[in-house]
């Protein structure tokens, strides 16, 4: 399983990499996509959007079945990443490389893993 260790993740399957105290990027774990099976559509939000920990954030769907993308973090998108509205498939392809949104001004998290913590809960989710 890839789960690159300068990135921190949450339970529900989301990895965050930090740009700036309070800017993230947000996309979805290696363990996420290969759940979800091959990735066909995504629902991105808009740019200004208020994002809410713990709180849907999009969602995707693949062939198996349409999933929630939940943000880790409180506070505003700032950027999308457009290439997923023509390409979801490159969600699959690189989970880490296909971010999914940039959320500014953070305020609140969920509880956020280091690499280690989430590929022991991984493993306990089997």
């Amino acid at each position: 399983m890839n789960i690159p260790s300068e990135l921190k993740y949450v339970k529900s399957h989301e990895w965050l990499n930090y740009l700036e105290p309070d800017r993230v990027r947000i996309g979805i774990s290696d363990f996420a996509q290969k759940a979800m099976g091959d990735i066909v559509f995504i629902n991105l939000p808009q740019v200004g959007d208020p994002a809410t920990a713990g709180e849907p954030l999009c969602d995707v769907e693949s062939v198996k079945s349409v999933e929630d993308i939940f943000s880790p973090v409180s506070g505003e998108i700032t950027a999308i990443n457009e290439k997923l509205l023509d390409h979801p498939e490159l969600i699959n392809a690189d989970p880490y490389d296909a971010w999914i949104v940039e959320v500014s001004e953070v305020t609140a998290t969920e509880e956020i893993l280091s690499a280690k913590e989430y590929e022991a809960f991984c493993e306990q989710e089997g």
